[in-house]
């Protein structure tokens, strides 16, 4: 179950970091209606993906997903925009990591 969640929080991260990633290409870098289209859809399946998060409770699952996001945009800028984080940009994509932890994966 937790190993299903934690994919699932994985897929939603690259849905909206992508999504976003190419509206502002489209926007920012000025490559036109194609990628912001792009962007969007990824934006929806983002939406769509947080669904099927075994978890009911919505608002725990976009909570936790924001520490999901936290880490997740960070790895985005290494990989695709040559982002160099330093070690307080680590330490807190580590302290929001450990947030999801608690949120999601406590016993209750």
């Amino acid at each position: 179950m937790i190993l299903r969640s934690v994919v699932l929080f994985v897929l939603a991260a690259l849905m909206e970091i992508g999504g976003a990633w190419l509206v502002w290409q489209g926007v920012r870098e000025h490559r036109g209606w194609v990628w912001i289209g792009a962007g969007v859809i990824a934006l929806g399946l983002y939406g769509f993906v947080a669904t099927l998060q075994p978890d009911a409770n919505f608002g725990r699952i976009l909570a936790a997903y924001g520490g999901v996001f936290v880490a997740g945009s960070l790895g985005w800028g290494v990989v695709v925009d040559g982002f160099r984080p330093d070690r307080y940009d680590v330490i807190g994509a580590l302290v929001c990591l450990a947030g999801v932890a608690v949120i999601m994966y406590a016993p209750r």
